[in-house]
């Protein structure tokens, strides 16, 4: 009788792990693209953080200078 529930709290506990794979995963054209045109601090981002990390310095990069990213903030008063 405990088997079902048992089974069930693990199917939902595994569908949250799902959703968090699914949020951290990302095209394969982005890292062909990645691989082929990184920096070298893209490069150490990638050891040091992980590949997210990694692919959204290198998309600021490709962006290019004054982007909302690059752009530095003034203070107001």
């Amino acid at each position: 009788m405990l088997f079902p529930v048992l089974l069930m709290l693990f199917a939902l506990a595994m569908e949250r792990v799902e959703v968090r794979l699914s949020r951290l995963s990302v095209r394969e054209e982005d890292v062909d693209e990645f691989l082929e045109s990184a920096s070298n601090a893209e490069v150490t981002t990638l050891a040091k953080t992980g590949l997210p990390d990694a692919l959204a310095r290198f998309h600021r990069r490709k962006a290019g200078p004054g982007t909302a990213a690059e752009t530095p903030r003034r203070r107001a008063g």
